[in-house]
């Protein structure tokens, strides 16, 4: 897929990921809306590339498709969908209840909606594309942070599932799996297990998406390590865990 004059909406793009894609694909030309619940900052990044901006919390329905009728009936049909946003919550069985259904409609809901609001409007134009920023977590898991592995298995389970129910519809579909990426997110956890293999800044994480939507690829791996790890996971699960066992006593002080 070309980017320029494509219609690309993007969520969380007041900073991070969602600000350097933003930036980034404004270069290639394409008209960005940049989505977020911090509307001030996500106009200021929409100001500085010419884009428009719009409040929207991913944690509502109803907020999704608002956002995605907004578009369409303004600026036209949306080519391309980042659903970006996404929240880390740290911990493990000690969570409440109440702190596991706000990530999960962050982090996992948050994309089923946009798939229910925009993926019928766009296999009846016959192509659609949507970019799913989930995490390296969500292929291997997080030491120290069950709802953030947890919720992030599930956003990559239902990109797989996207793509091979719609790809013969013209519906392409790629998720996003780095590791730590410079952010408000990672501010504070600079050592933590995710920036093992080094910590990237969101214009990286952005050009490696650029090449993959060119490429129409599904996985996206800014961490090329990550690819490895993966293969010795589905080479020997068990000495995988072993292995992951080691980086969770490592680092569960810093967790």
């Amino acid at each position: 897929m070309e980017l320029k004059d494509k219609v690309i909406v993007i969520t969380g793009a007041a900073g991070g990921i969602g600000k350097g894609l933003a930036e980034r694909f404004a270069r290639e030309g394409a008209r960005i809306v940049c989505a977020d619940l911090n509307l001030p900052e996500a106009q200021a990044v929409a100001d500085a590339i010419k884009g428009k901006a719009i409040k929207c919390d991913v944690s509502s329905e109803d907020d999704i498709q608002a956002l995605i009728e907004a578009v369409e009936s303004t600026l036209g049909p949306i080519d391309l969908f980042c659903a970006n946003a996404g929240i880390l919550t740290l911990g493990g069985l000690e969570v409440p209840d109440e702190d596991w259904d706000r990530i999960w409609k962050i982090n996992v809901m948050s994309h089923v909606w946009v798939a229910r609001h925009l993926v019928p409007r766009m296999v009846e134009r016959g192509h659609g594309y949507i970019l799913t920023t989930a995490s390296a977590a969500g292929l291997l898991n997080q030491p120290g942070a069950a709802p953030y592995g947890v919720t992030k298995h599930a956003a990559v389970g239902f990109a797989e599932w996207l793509s091979l129910t719609y790809g013969n519809q013209g519906i392409r579909v790629s998720v996003l799996c780095p590791q730590a990426v410079r952010s408000e997110m990672t501010r504070g956890h600079e050592n933590s297990v995710a920036a093992i293999d080094g910590m990237l800044e969101p214009e990286d994480v952005a050009q490696a998406c650029v090449e993959a939507i060119a490429e129409e690829r599904f996985l996206v791996l800014p961490h090329p390590q990550v690819l490895d790890y993966m293969r010795l996971k589905t080479a020997d699960y068990d000495r995988w865990l072993g292995g992951m066992r080691k980086l969770n006593q490592q680092f569960a002080g810093e967790t």
